[in-house]
């Protein structure tokens, strides 16, 4: 098989979750495969993550606005390398492309009611253009790909795909993420001591940033310990609003905003950290949740969605949408050594049942089972 894969944004500088999803499928299908030949397009950036290897190129194309670059710098480009399959890896692909399609459809977030008070100009541009594209491409996919159980039933209940043109494979985690013991020199590049809550917020309204820092604020009107809270990516214009509408000024001495963190410190900012807070409404699948488990830290996540899918039944799971229910769990972590201790276990436990192995052999398999049913194939 000549097999394309769509990666237009692994190399950026500040890669997000579908960058990180894709690179490490191509990672560890470089591991597994070297039969196949598969040829990966990618926009112009600084961080060359990826490298050719003997069945695998790595062929940057384009500049990087990126409904050009999907719509036509991509389809030249596929027609040109003569592919027998595409995949594209980031919930859209191009409208007009006559090789037969594979998508991941991470989620149809985009096609739920939208948050009025979203004033980012990135997310509103991107939440448009896929409502104008998605739906013209869905009818041409061979496979739609899915990260969860609840999102692939999502998918078709609201867009009445058949079943059998779905797939669900689960996301994974990256090894490094794992118990470790000496964490200072790193995560003392953002916070001063160890210890802390650990908060991945954004100006995203799915991410609950301000009903969890409405539960912070109660938990340090209660807590005798009065932990730091570490937020990344999260504007001080944004928090500010916050604290001013809610009336948290009790909470801004105590917040630590470092800015963008690099994923490859990630795993040192978990380990030095008492508990993680993944409190969003809504994921289609949650790679920080595992992360931080694998990690040993104690995560507090929603009820919601892909959340107790991807934690388990014995995660704490918490209503998100009430504040009251975030800060009773963060008090309890830290005043029930027992609880606190089961918990990390739990998680450990937990993160063993994702890999990016699994996801790349799941991948490779569901290559195959496309092509075999593609007219004119050679395998039988």
């Amino acid at each position: 098989m000549r097999i394309g894969i769509e990666a237009q944004r692994v190399f950026r500088r500040n890669k997000h979750g579908m960058d990180y999803v894709v690179l490490q499928e191509i990672k560890e299908l470089q591991q597994i495969d070297t039969q196949n030949e598969y040829f990966v397009f990618v926009a112009p950036g600084i961080d060359q993550c990826l490298k050719d290897t003997k069945n695998v190129h790595i062929i940057v194309i384009g500049e990087s606005f990126y409904p050009v670059w999907e719509q036509i710098t991509l389809p030249r480009a596929v027609k040109k390398y003569h592919l027998d399959i595409l995949h594209c890896t980031s919930n859209t692909a191009p409208i007009f492309c006559d090789v037969p399609l594979i998508l991941t459809l991470h989620d149809i977030i985009f096609l739920e009611p939208r948050d009025k008070n979203n004033k980012s100009v990135y997310q509103n541009l991107g939440w448009l253009y896929r409502r104008k594209v998605v739906p013209k491409i869905l009818q041409k996919c061979r496979r739609i790909i899915t990260v969860s159980n609840f999102e692939k039933q999502n998918i078709i209940n609201k867009l009445h795909i058949p079943e059998e043109r779905m797939a669900m494979i689960y996301n994974g985690y990256n090894e490094w993420f794992k118990p470790l013991r000496d964490v200072a020199d790193i995560y003392q590049s953002y916070i001063e001591k160890p210890g802390y809550f650990f908060f991945l917020g954004n100006t995203d309204p799915k991410k609950n940033t301000e009903r969890t820092l409405i539960a912070y604020s109660k938990y340090l009107k209660e807590s005798t310990v009065r932990r730091k809270l570490l937020m990344a990516d999260l504007d001080q214009t944004y928090l500010n609003g916050i604290i001013e509408r809610n009336n948290i000024e009790n909470i801004r001495p105590h917040i630590v905003m470092p800015g963008y963190i690099v994923n490859s410190d990630l795993p040192y900012i978990y380990n030095s950290a008492f508990a993680f807070l993944y409190t969003s409404l809504r994921e289609s699948f949650g790679i920080p949740l595992l992360e931080a488990m694998a990690c040993g830290t104690p995560v507090i996540t929603s009820n919601t969605s892909s959340m107790p899918e991807i934690g388990g039944s014995e995660a704490i799971l918490i209503n998100p949408e009430n504040p009251d229910e975030i800060a009773a769990q963060m008090l309890r972590l830290e005043y029930d050594e027992a609880y606190y201790e089961a918990q990390k276990e739990i998680g450990l436990k937990r993160a063993e049942m994702f890999s990016w192995r699994k996801t790349a052999e799941q991948l490779l398999k569901l290559y195959e089972t496309v092509y075999k049913e593609l007219p004119n194939s050679n395998i039988s």
